[in-house]
C-alpha cells in the first residue's frame, strides 16, 4: 500500500536513488535547474510514485506535453527515502527540481517553508484557464496545505482507506456480504480467524500494520470517537475514548490472534495477496496488485462504529521550488494536474478519486468506493507541524507496546505527555 508510504527500501537500491538525485559519475540528475531551449521551457519534475501507479502519473505528464509543446516536464520518480535524505538540502541551497513531491506526508511542507525553499501559489490560484482552481479541493487538503494564509501546495493525489476483503474466505465462513458495523467487522473477522482459539492461525482474519505502512490504527479510534489530538495538537490518545478501542483492537491482536504482531504495510498485503488474511484497511493503490493475485476481490466502507462513518484520508503535497527559473510555467502545470480533465483521466487510468470535489458524476469503477468515502475521510495529524515527528517517535511505537502486552493505560498515559512536550501543548 505504498501511497503513498514506503514499504521495504533495499540498501542497494537506496544507493542507486541517491546517486541519481546527487548525478553521481557525471550523469544527468533531477538536481539539475529547469531551462529553455529553442523556446521550450523544460521542467523537472521529481516524484515518489515508484509503485505500479507510476504509468497513471507518467500518462498525465505525457498528456501535458503532448498539449503545450513549449512547456515540456520531465518527471522522474525515485524511493521516498532517497527524496527525504536529498531534497531539503538541494532545495534550500537554490537547486533541484522545478517541482517535487517532497514526501508521502502532508506534514513535510512545514519543513520547506520554514527553510524558504518552496514558492507560495496564490498568485495561481483562481478558477480561470491556467489557474489553480483550489476551491474545489477538499477543504481538509486545502487546509493542511495553507500556512498563515498562503497556500503552499497542491494536492498529487487523493486517496481513501477501505475495507478490502477477500470474497472466496468470506464465503468459506458463511459470511454473505462485508460487514457494514463495528460489531459485525469484529465478529466477521473473528469467524475467518483460523483454526479458531488458535495462537498460530494458519488464516487471519485481518491483516493489519502498525510501521512503515499508511495508518490503519488511528481509524480504529476515530470509529469510536477517539484520536490522537485535538485541533490545539494537545494529545486525545489518553482519553476515555482512545483508550477503550485501543484496549478492544489491541486485545484482538494479542489476545485473540486475529492479525500477526509487528507488520509493515508490505508485510500486510503479502499476507493478504498470498489469501491468508480475509480483510485488509487499505487504499487505491493496492486493488490492481491483489487482483493479480488471484483474489475475488471485494471493496467495501470502513464498517462505522459508534462514532458514526469514518476513515482515513491521504494525499502528497506537490510543490513549486522557490529556486525554479520557470515559476509561472510550474504554476501552469500544476493547474492542468489539478484541472478536471487531467483529473478525469487520471481518476479512471489509477482507480484513484480525483483530487476536486465536483467530479462526483465522472468518477466510475473502485475510483467510486474510494471516492463515495470522501465525505467521512480525515486527514491524520493534518496541519500539526510536528505531526511527523509525533507519529514516528510516539504512536508508532506506542501501537507496538500496546500489541505485545503493555497496558493501554499506561502507554497511552506516557504517550500523552511525549506528544504534548512535542507539540508544545500546554495540557
Amino acid at each position: 500500500m505504498p501511497v503513498p508510504l514506503p514499504r521495504t527500501l533495499r540498501f542497494a537500491a537506496a544507493v542507486a536513488a541517491l546517486c541519481t538525485l546527487a548525478a553521481c559519475g557525471g550523469g544527468s540528475s533531477t538536481s539539475s535547474a529547469s531551462s529553455s531551449s529553442g523556446g521550450v521551457v523544460k521542467l523537472q519534475l521529481l516524484t515518489g510514485f515508484t509503485g505500479p501507479d507510476r504509468p497513471s502519473y507518467e500518462a498525465l505528464v505525457k498528456s501535458w506535453n503532448d498539449s503545450h509543446p513549449n512547456i515540456q516536464v520531465t518527471m522522474d520518480a525515485q524511493p521516498w527515502a532517497a527524496i527525504g535524505q536529498k531534497l531539503p538540502q538541494s532545495w534550500a541551497t537554490g537547486q533541484g527540481p522545478d517541482l517535487a513531491t517532497p514526501s508521502s506526508d502532508p506534514a513535510a511542507v512545514f519543513q520547506y517553508i520554514k527553510t524558504n525553499s518552496v514558492e507560495p501559489l496564490d498568485s495561481a490560484v483562481g478558477t480561470g484557464d491556467g489557474k489553480i482552481d483550489s476551491s474545489a479541493f477538499p477543504e481538509a487538503v486545502t487546509k493542511a496545505f495553507t500556512v498563515d494564509g498562503k497556500l503552499y501546495a497542491a494536492p498529487a493525489n487523493l486517496a481513501t482507506l477501505v475495507l478490502y476483503y477477500n470474497k472466496d474466505l468470506l464465503q468459506k465462513a458463511g459470511i454473505t456480504a462485508p460487514p457494514a458495523t463495528q460489531a459485525d467487522f469484529i465478529a466477521d473477522i473473528m469467524k475467518t480467524t483460523l483454526p479458531a482459539g488458535s495462537t498460530t492461525p494458519t488464516q487471519y482474519g485481518i491483516s493489519l500494520a502498525d510501521h512503515a505502512t499508511i495508518q490503519m490504527w488511528p481509524i480504529l479510534q476515530w470509529m469510536n470517537g477517539g484520536d490522537v489530538v485535538d485541533s490545539k495538537g494537545c494529545a486525545t490518545v489518553d482519553s476515555a475514548a482512545s483508550v477503550a478501542a485501543l484496549t478492544q483492537w489491541a486485545d484482538l491482536v494479542r489476545k485473540d490472534h486475529v492479525s500477526p504482531v509487528g507488520q509493515t504495510g508490505a508485510d500486510a498485503d503479502t499476507l493478504f495477496s498470498s489469501k491468508k488474511a480475509a480483510f485488509e484497511i487499505n487504499g487505491p493503490w493496492a486493488a490492481a496488485g491483489f487482483r493479480s493475485a488471484g483474489i475475488d476481490l471485494g471493496i467495501a466502507q470502513v464498517p462505522t462504529g459508534s462514532a458514526g462513518a469514518v476513515t482515513l484520508g491521504s494525499t502528497v503535497p506537490l510543490m513549486v521550488a522557490k529556486s525554479s527559473k520557470h515559476k509561472a510555467e510550474a504554476e501552469q502545470f500544476l493547474a492542468y494536474w489539478t484541472g478536471k480533465t487531467a483529473q478525469t483521466d487520471f481518476s479512471k487510468a489509477s482507480g484513484f478519486p480525483p483530487v476536486r470535489t465536483d467530479l462526483a458524476s465522472a468518477v466510475t469503477g473502485d475510483a467510486k468506493t474510494f471516492a463515495d468515502a470522501l465525505p467521512s475521510a480525515k486527514l491524520y495529524l493534518a496541519g500539526l507541524a510536528t505531526g511527523t515527528k509525533v507519529d514516528n517517535d510516539v504512536y508508532v511505537p506506542m501501537i507496538g507496546k500496546i500489541t505485545r502486552g503493555t497496558d493501554v493505560a499506561k502507554a497511552t498515559a506516557d504517550a500523552a505527555k511525549q506528544i504534548n512536550a512535542i507539540t508544545g501543548c500546554q495540557a
